[in-house]
């Protein structure tokens, strides 16, 4: 018979949720670092280098997120290097950020209109001067919404995390319902940890969205 109160189970899934949410934070900052290099090999004129971003691109969206997690966790340990399911875990949610962060952010700077590069360039700017000073401050307000809007499926995204053993929310409701026997409520509070978590940026993003569609129209 288990000993487990409603606040032992709640308050061990709040400890977990920590977990979900810094990995969650890892894989965003991750993701970030690893998207502003490619950004640059996109807007190259080398076309062997636009072509990398989209085979690395293509590579980690057309891919399932977990078999990512394996690779990194067991296909590193194949070569003697030793791997803990946090390491892993944050490298593979990088990875994985990273490739929908570049069509986000790129798409963004690909709406804006070709002759604003052109107008420039003939006012004697040169590319990264363009880049930080015209392009990036209209591609910025453009991509924030979706940017955090997909930062909702990083966050639920980690649950996939705990096949590799990293002890996060969902992780944590498993082992939860093993010692309690109650999975209903046990993953009920899972899934109320993660709409807690989703649910304002969800929001926020909806509010961005309509924000920067209104100040388009005045």
């Amino acid at each position: 018979m288990s000993t487990f109160t409603d606040w032992d189970i709640a308050r061990n899934l709040l400890l977990a949720a920590r977990w979900t949410l810094l990995l969650s934070l890892t894989a965003f900052a991750g993701g970030t670092l690893v998207t502003l290099p490619l950004m640059l090999m996109r807007l190259s004129r080398r076309r062997w280098l636009r072509w990398i971003v989209r085979a690395y691109s293509s590579l980690f969206q057309g891919t399932p997120l977990l078999m990512q997690l394996f690779l990194t966790f067991f296909g590193l340990g194949l070569f003697g290097i030793d791997v803990s399911p946090w390491l892993a875990a944050a490298v593979a949610l990088t990875l994985f950020t990273s490739a929908f962060l570049a069509d986000i952010w790129g798409g963004s700077i690909d709406a804006l209109p070709k002759g604003q590069w052109e107008a420039s360039r003939c006012l004697g700017l040169g590319f990264g001067q363009t880049l930080l000073r015209v392009i990036a401050p209209q591609a910025i307000r453009i991509a924030i919404a979706p940017t955090v809007g997909f930062s909702v499926q990083v966050i639920k995204g980690t649950a996939l995390a705990s096949i590799i053993g990293f002890i996060e929310l969902t992780k944590a409701g498993t082992m939860l319902t093993n010692v309690t026997f109650q999975p209903f409520k046990v993953f009920g509070l899972v899934a109320l940890g993660y709409f807690l978590m989703c649910y304002p940026l969800s929001r926020f993003s909806h509010y961005l969205e309509k924000k920067i569609h209104a100040a388009d129209h005045h």
